[in-house]
C-alpha cells in the first residue's frame, strides 16, 4: 500500500534572545533611568527644603489614581474581551486536523492576542488620563463649604468648586470606558464569528449571536444610563454657560435647556431600560427605536425649542428677560475676584468741585513722592554704575518698594546685584569657573524714586540724571558711615551674598546650578576682588557621596560632577534658583505672580512671590484668560509663570511666599485665611502654609498688591462697577483700560500697565504705598474714572475707585500726551537732541491730586547713540495740569509752570555747566547720596574752589569783555556748524547768554 510522506519543514527561527536583551537595556536607559533619576533628585530636592511632604503627597496620589483608573479601565475592557472570547461560535463537527479548522485556529489565536493586549493598552491609557486628574480628588477629599450658594440650585458654591468637577471626571471616563467596551466586543464578535454581515449578492443573510446580542445590549444600557447621569450633571454646567452679553445661565436657559436636560434624563433611562429589555426578548429594535426617540429629543428639545424661545419671546424683550440673570453675573462676578462692596469703594462725581491750585500745592504726600525714575528704563544705568564687574546684573525691569526716609515714606527702585550667566566670557564660561568660581551675586541697591543727583541742562551734560543710589553690599559693608546709612534706610544687609534670583537662574542653555562648599581646597568662589568665599548656608543638595553625584551627572549629563575635584566630600550643588520656579514646586498648587522683587527683611535679602489660588469656574462667575489679562506695553505676553488654569472664574492672593536669597529656602503664609481653596490645599497638604499671623511687621511693611492679580480686577472692573443690570446691558457706562501712549509703535496697542506710587491716602491723606491705574470712556479717550489698591499693613487690598462726573470732560492719557509732545519747546528740543541721543519717554503718571484734579507726569530720558557704554539720564520733566504744559529739567520747575506752587516738591539742584566738576571719577561712576555729595563739597573748601585751584567763570565785568564774550560766543558757533545738532544748541545757548551779559550791562 503506497503511502503518502510529507516533506519535512524546517524549524521555524527561534528569535535572538541577545538581541532583544540589548534592546530592552538601552530602552530601560533611555526612558526609565532618567525618570528614575528625575525622582530621585526631586526627592533630595524637596529634602533639602524641608518639603517633601508635598513630594511624597503628589507622587502617591498620582500613583494611586493611576493604579485605581487603570483597575477600573483594565477591568471594563477585560470583561469586554473576555465576554468576546468566551462567546464565540462553537464549530464541533469540523474536523480538528482539516487546513480549515488549523486556519481558524490561528485566526482565533490572533485574536485572543488582541483581546488580551487590548484590555492592557486600555489600563494604560485610563490610569494615564486619571493621574493628572490629582489636583480634582484632592481637592474633592479636602474640600469645605463656601458659605455662598448658588442662585439657581441654592447650593454652596463648595459643590462646584470641589464636587462636581471630580464627579463631571468620573462620568466621562466610565462613558468613554464603555464605548471602549462596546468597541472591543463588537469587533471581538465580529472577528470570532459572532456577527455576520449579510450581502444581497451572495444570499447569506445577516446574524448575531445571543451571546453578542446580550452583551451589547447590556454595554448600551450601561452607556445609556452614564449619559443619564451626564445629562443630570450637565443641568450645573449651566450655570456656567457663556453668552454675548454676561456668563451663565440666561433666560433661555432656565427656562428651555434646564427643562430640556430632565426631559433627556429621563429618555436615557427609558432608553437604558429598552437595551437591557431587549436581553429578554431578543429583540433589537425597541431599543433602536428608543435611541432614534432620544436622538429626535435631543434635537428637538435641547435645540430646536430652546432657539424658538430666543428668537420669538427673548430677543423682542432680552432687557427685561435677562435682567435677573445679569444681576447674578454681577454678584458672582464680584465675589469671584474680590470686587465686593467690602473690598471696592466708589467716589462718585470726584472732581466735580473747584478745586484751586493752592490746594493742589499742599497734597504734600502725593506732590513730594511725583516719581521720576521708571522702573522699566533705568535697568541699564543700574548696570552701568553698579554693576562692579562683568558677571554682575539686574534685571531688564526694576522692582518698586517702598521705605522711611526721615520719617516719611518714600517709594525706591530697588534691586538685588545677581550674578548673570550670561553675561560670563572667554575662560569664565568653562565648566571649573562657571559653576564653582562665579557662583553668586553681591549686594542690595535701592534707588530714591522722587529725586536724582542733579538737573541736567541739555541731553549733553555729562552731569545730572543720575539715581542716588544706596548700596548695601560687601563692599559697603564694610565702610562705616554708608553702612550707617543704608541702616538708617531700614536696608542694611548682614548677608549680601545673593545665591538664589531670576537673573541667576536666567542660563540661555537652563543650567543654572553652582557647586558649592567646603571641597577641601579652600576657598574657591569669587566674593570680591580681594577674597574669595566658601558657602556656609543650608540650602543645596549635598553631592557628596557617589549616588548623588552619579545621580546629577545623569541629570545634567556632565562628567565633570563625578570627574572634577572641586566636587568634594562636603559639596553641595544649588538648583532651580528662580525663586518664583521654588514657589510653584512646594506648592504645587499656586499659581504665582509674574513678578518678584527683593526687600531686606531682618537683615537678610528675600523674595517675595505673590500666590494665588484660582478656580476655573463658578456658577454665574465671568471668566479671564489669565494670560491676556496680564498683556500691557511693559509685558505684550503676558504672563509666563506655570498656570494651573488659564480660563479663570474665581482668584485670591491667598499666599504670600517669601525665598532667602543666600539658602534658597522657601516659606510660605496663608494671607486670605478665609479662601475655602486655601484652606483645601492645607488639608491636601498640612503643615506647609504657615498661619498669616507668623508674618512679621517687617515683612508686612513690604508686602505689595500683586500686579497680575490687579490687571484682572481693572479688566472686570471696567464693566462690573455697575450695578444696575438694565445699564449693564446697554453698556453705556461701561470704561475701558487706556492704551499706552509712551509705549513703541509697535506696543501702542497694547494696554498701559500700572504702575506703583507714593501718593496720598484717599481716605486719610497720609502718603501710602498704592497701585494705580486710570480708565478712559467706552471707545472714547476721555479720563472716566481712576483706580488704586492700597499696599500698606492698615488697610492693605483696600481698592478706591474715583469716578469722574459725566457732565464734564477731563483730558486721558492719550490726550495728555499727544499735547505733551505737540508743544512747541518739546518738539524743537527733541529735534535737536535726537540727531546724537536716543530719547525715551518714561511712564505716564496719572495723579490724582488736591481732592479734585488730575496731574499727569512724565519723566523724559536721554542717551547718546553710538556708545556702548551709554545708559538712560533723567533729561526733562513733563507735567499737564489744566490743559498747560510743564517743561524743564526738575519737576519743582514744572510744576511752576503749570501754576502749582512746588515747596513740597523734591529739590533738585540744575547743573551750572559753566561751572567746573568737583566729582571725582569714582563719584560719577557710583553717585551715591547728597549728604556724600555735601560732605564731598566741604572737604573741598566752602569757596567753591576745585581741588586743583580752578574757579567758576564769571559774567563779565565791563561792556568790552561782554563784546569779547559775544564774539567768542560767534566763533564757537561758526565752529560748531559742523558738529552735531546737540554742539551747535549748546554754542547757541553761550551766544544767547553772553548777549544778555551785554545788555545786562548796558542798562
Amino acid at each position: 500500500m503506497a503511502t503518502r510522506v510529507n516533506k519535512p519543514r524546517p524549524n521555524a527561527k527561534k528569535p535572538n534572545a541577545g538581541l532583544w536583551a540589548t534592546i530592552g537595556i538601552i530602552a530601560a536607559v533611555l526612558f526609565l533611568l532618567p525618570l528614575i533619576v528625575g525622582l530621585y533628585t526631586d526627592f533630595l530636592w524637596f529634602g533639602e527644603l524641608d518639603y517633601r511632604g508635598v513630594f511624597n503627597t503628589v507622587i502617591l496620589s498620582r500613583v494611586v489614581l493611576f493604579v485605581l483608573f487603570a483597575a477600573i479601565g483594565g477591568a471594563i475592557a477585560y470583561v469586554a474581551a473576555w465576554l468576546a472570547w468566551r462567546g464565540r461560535p462553537k464549530v464541533e463537527s469540523m474536523d480538528p486536523f482539516s487546513p480549515g479548522a488549523q486556519h481558524r485556529a490561528s485566526v482565533e489565536q490572533s485574536i485572543r492576542s488582541l483581546l488580551v493586549w487590548a484590555p492592557v493598552v486600555v489600563a494604560l491609557f485610563s490610569g494615564l488620563a486619571g493621574q493628572r486628574s490629582w489636583r480634582t480628588f484632592l481637592l474633592w477629599l479636602n474640600g469645605g463649604e463656601f458659605g455662598v450658594t448658588d442662585p439657581q440650585f441654592h447650593r454652596d458654591l463648595g459643590f462646584f468648586a470641589f464636587t462636581l468637577p471630580a464627579v463631571s471626571t468620573v462620568v466621562d471616563m466610565l462613558s468613554v470606558l464603555l464605548v471602549a467596551a462596546f468597541l472591543i466586543a463588537l469587533f471581538g464578535h465580529y472577528l470570532l464569528g459572532g456577527i455576520r454581515v449579510g450581502n444581497n449578492v451572495t444570499g447569506a443573510r445577516g446574524h448575531i449571536s445571543q451571546s453578542a446580542r446580550v452583551q451589547l445590549a447590556v454595554t448600551a444600557g450601561l452607556w445609556m444610563l452614564v449619559k443619564a447621569a451626564s445629562y443630570w450633571i450637565e443641568r450645573y454646567h449651566l450655570l456656567y454657560a457663556r453668552n454675548d452679553i454676561f456668563t451663565g445661565a440666561s433666560y433661555t436657559g432656565i427656562n428651555a435647556m434646564l427643562p430640556a436636560k430632565i426631559i433627556l434624563t429621563i429618555i436615557a433611562v427609558l432608553v437604558a431600560a429598552a437595551f437591557f429589555v431587549s436581553v429578554v426578548y431578543k429583540d433589537f429594535r425597541v431599543p433602536v427605536l428608543a435611541t432614534v426617540l432620544m436622538l429626535v429629543s435631543s434635537l428637538v428639545v435641547g435645540n430646536v425649542w430652546p432657539a424658538l424661545l430666543e428668537q420669538f419671546s427673548v430677543k423682542p424683550n432680552r432687557q427685561a428677560k435677562e435682567y435677573e440673570y445679569i444681576g447674578r453675573n454681577i454678584e458672582a462676578t464680584r465675589y469671584a475676584y474680590g470686587l465686593t462692596d467690602a473690598t471696592v469703594t466708589y467716589e462718585d462725581n470726584w472732581g466735580q468741585g473747584n478745586v484751586s491750585n493752592s490746594t493742589v500745592a499742599d497734597d504734600a504726600a502725593t506732590i513730594s513722592n511725583i516719581r521720576l525714575l521708571d522702573p522699566d528704563v533705568i535697568s541699564p544705568t543700574f548696570t552701568q554704575n553698579q554693576q562692579l564687574r562683568n558677571f554682575y546684573g539686574f534685571p531688564n525691569t526694576l522692582a518698586m518698594d517702598r521705605y522711611e526716609v526721615d520719617g516719611e515714606m518714600r517709594d525706591f527702585v530697588v534691586a538685588a546685584r545677581e550674578l548673570n550667566p550670561n553675561s560670563l566670557s572667554e575662560n569664565q564660561r568653562d565648566w571649573i569657573n562657571r559653576h564653582t568660581v562665579y557662583t553668586h551675586g553681591n549686594g542690595f541697591i535701592a534707588a530714591q524714586a522722587n529725586t536724582v543727583d542733579e538737573a541736567a541742562q541739555d541731553a549733553g551734560s555729562t552731569r545730572g540724571g543720575l539715581p542716588i543710589f544706596t548700596v548695601s553690599d560687601l563692599q559697603s559693608n564694610a565702610i562705616a558711615r554708608e553702612n550707617d546709612q543704608a541702616e538708617e534706610l531700614g536696608i542694611r544687609v548682614d548677608e549680601p551674598r545673593i545665591y538664589y534670583g531670576p537673573v541667576i537662574a536666567s542660563a540661555s542653555d537652563g543650567l543654572d546650578y553652582a557647586i558649592v562648599g567646603d571641597n577641601g581646597q579652600g576657598a574657591v568662589e569669587y566674593d570680591t576682588d580681594t577674597s574669595t568665599y566658601t558657602y556656609t548656608g543650608q540650602g543645596g543638595v549635598n553631592i557628596g557621596n557617589w549616588a548623588n553625584r552619579l545621580a546629577y551627572a545623569v541629570k545634567y549629563q556632565e562628567l565633570n560632577l563625578v570627574l572634577s575635584d572641586r566636587v568634594g566630600g562636603e559639596s553641595k550643588i544649588l538648583y532651580d534658583r528662580d525663586p518664583r520656579e521654588r514657589v510653584e514646586r512646594v506648592a504645587p498648587w499656586l499659581t504665582t505672580d509674574s513678578k518678584t522683587y527683593p526687600a531686606v527683611i531682618d537683615g537678610r535679602v528675600k523674595w517675595i512671590v505673590d500666590g494665588y489660588t484660582t478656580l476655573s469656574r463658578l456658577p454665574y462667575s465671568t471668566r479671564s484668560r489669565l494670560s491676556e489679562t496680564t498683556q500691557d506695553a511693559l509685558n505684550p505676553d503676558g504672563t509666563t509663570q506655570r498656570l494651573i488654569t488659564d480660563d479663570l472664574g474665581y482668584i485670591r492672593n491667598s499666599v504670600k511666599a517669601t525665598v532667602d536669597a543666600y539658602d534658597g529656602s522657601v516659606e510660605l503664609y496663608a494671607f486670605d485665611e478665609s479662601d475655602p481653596v486655601l484652606k483645601a490645599w492645607m488639608g491636601v497638604f498640612p503643615d506647609t502654609v504657615k498661619p498669616g499671623s507668623d508674618i512679621s511687621d517687617q515683612l508686612r511693611d513690604h508686602l505689595r498688591y500683586p500686579e497680575d492679580l490687579f490687571k484682572v480686577q481693572r479688566e472686570l472692573l471696567a464693566r462690573y462697577h455697575v450695578d444696575d443690570p438694565g445699564v449693564f446691558f446697554n453698556n453705556d457706562a461701561f470704561w475701558s483700560v487706556p492704551n499706552d501712549p509712551t509705549a513703541p509703535e509697535d506696543r501702542k496697542q497694547l494696554y498701559q500697565p500700572p504702575y506703583y506710587v507714593v501718593a496720598s491716602d484717599p481716605e486719610t491723606g497720609d502718603p501710602s504705598f498704592q497701585l494705580i491705574t486710570p480708565f478712559r470712556g467706552l471707545n472714547r479717550e476721555f479720563l472716566s474714572a481712576h483706580m488704586s489698591v492700597s499696599s500698606d499693613p492698615e488697610n492693605y487690598g483696600k481698592i478706591h475707585v474715583r469716578v469722574l462726573p459725566t457732565n464734564t470732560q477731563t483730558q486721558g492719557p492719550k490726550q495728555a500726551q499727544d499735547a505733551l509732545m505737540s508743544s512747541d519747546q518739546v518738539a524743537r528740543d527733541r529735534t535737536l537732541w535726537e540727531g546724537t541721543n536716543d530719547l525715551r519717554n518714561g511712564n505716564l503718571l496719572t495723579l490724582p491730586v488736591g481732592g479734585g484734579e488730575i496731574l499727569y507726569v512724565e519723566p523724559i530720558y536721554s542717551q547718546r547713540k553710538g556708545q556702548e557704554s551709554a545708559f538712560p539720564k533723567l533729561l526733562r520733566v513733563l507735567v499737564f495740569y489744566r490743559g498747560q504744559v510743564g517743561y524743564a529739567p526738575t519737576i519743582s520747575q514744572a510744576l511752576s509752570q503749570v501754576g502749582i506752587n512746588p515747596a513740597a516738591a523734591q529739590d533738585i539742584e540744575v547743573v551750572d555747566e559753566d561751572a567746573p566738576d568737583t566729582r571725582t571719577e569714582a563719584d560719577m561712576a557710583s553717585p551715591t547720596s547728597p549728604e556724600q555729595n555735601e560732605e564731598s563739597e566741604e572737604a573741598s573748601g566752602s569757596d567753591g574752589a576745585t581741588t586743583d585751584g580752578q574757579s567758576p567763570i564769571d559774567g563779565a565785568a565791563n561792556r568790552d569783555e561782554a563784546l569779547e564774550n559775544i564774539n567768542t560766543a560767534l566763533r564757537n558757533l561758526e565752529d560748531a556748524r559742523d558738529g552735531s545738532f546737540e554742539e551747535y544748541g549748546r554754542a547757541l545757548d553761550a551766544l544767547d547768554r553772553a548777549v544778555e551779559d551785554y545788555q545786562r550791562l548796558q542798562d
